[in-house]
């Protein structure tokens, strides 16, 4: 993992508890992305209800407040996508969006991979 994203994961552990609601959680989440990460236009969570993705907390340009399962938002060029679980069920994705075309990286997956690790382990707990 790039000190980027470790610096970045060890702000996270440091904002996030178990003992806090789901959304505030997600809320702080999306503002350090969206803090932290450079050439974004989004960064936050959209959770499920019977297969449908609702706009939860975010960062960034408004945004669509349903999407059904597959699709994405056109004033994206770059996109990273990763499931949320909770009980081994999915409950929503954590969507970073950028308006630069190839923006993301293998290195910028697998820090976010660990931001949803972090947040998985509290919300489970929640």
């Amino acid at each position: 993992m790039t000190q980027q994203y470790q610096e970045l994961t060890e702000q996270l552990a440091a904002l996030v508890d178990a003992e806090w609601p789901m959304v505030s959680n997600l809320a702080n989440a999306a503002a350090l992305l969206y803090e932290r990460l450079d050439r974004l236009n989004w960064a936050g969570f959209y959770l499920t209800d019977n297969h449908v993705l609702w706009l939860g907390p975010f960062q960034g340009k408004t945004a669509c407040v349903r999407i059904a399962e597959g699709n994405g938002d056109a004033a994206s060029r770059s996109e990273i996508v990763l499931p949320l679980h909770k009980n081994g069920e999915v409950i929503g994705v954590l969507d970073i969006d950028s308006p630069e075309v190839g923006r993301f990286s293998a290195e910028d997956e697998e820090g976010l991979r660990e931001v949803v690790r972090i947040l998985e382990r509290i919300i489970v707990c929640s």
